[in-house]
């Protein structure tokens, strides 16, 4: 048991030195929150319901630190934006069609500034407003 706790505590400070949990997510919470039921019931003389509860939450981080293109088989085909994405796009980021990627990069920072999730606002909104940006700097590319 102790050599658990030692492992906890180590897998704590790790954590808290590579500042992942700052930058957790809810998935990630809940698969650290399984390792540590698991551990806790391993140690307690239950290995049966433990061990699973920390070979998922293992299996969950080490799949997750692998890179995406390892994780995804085949990639997806390119295909060129609709029109009235890249309309919904500009009129999300306000800013005219003739704008380049430095005027696109530019309206992106004022308007994340103020609807950032640390900032009060939501995580969709700001990855809405990301998608937004790359839309149209691969156009902006394309143009040019």
């Amino acid at each position: 048991m102790g050599l658990l706790a030692f492992l906890l505590i180590g897998l704590a400070a790790w954590l808290i030195w590579t500042g992942r949990l700052q930058r957790m997510s809810a998935k990630d919470g809940m698969a650290l929150g399984a390792a540590l039921v698991g551990a806790v019931m391993a140690a307690k003389g239950k290995p049966v319901i433990g061990a699973p509860l920390l070979l998922g939450a293992a299996l969950f981080f080490f799949t997750k630190s692998q890179p995406a293109k390892k994780r995804a088989k085949a990639a997806t085909p390119s295909v060129s934006p609709a029109p009235q994405d890249i309309a919904a796009a500009r009129k999300l980021l306000g800013i005219g069609a003739d704008a380049d990627a430095r005027a696109i990069r530019a309206a992106h920072r004022r308007l994340i500034a103020s609807v950032h999730p640390d900032k009060g606002g939501t995580e969709a909104l700001a990855a809405q407003i990301n998608a937004a940006r790359d839309l149209l700097i691969k156009e902006a590319a394309q143009r040019h």
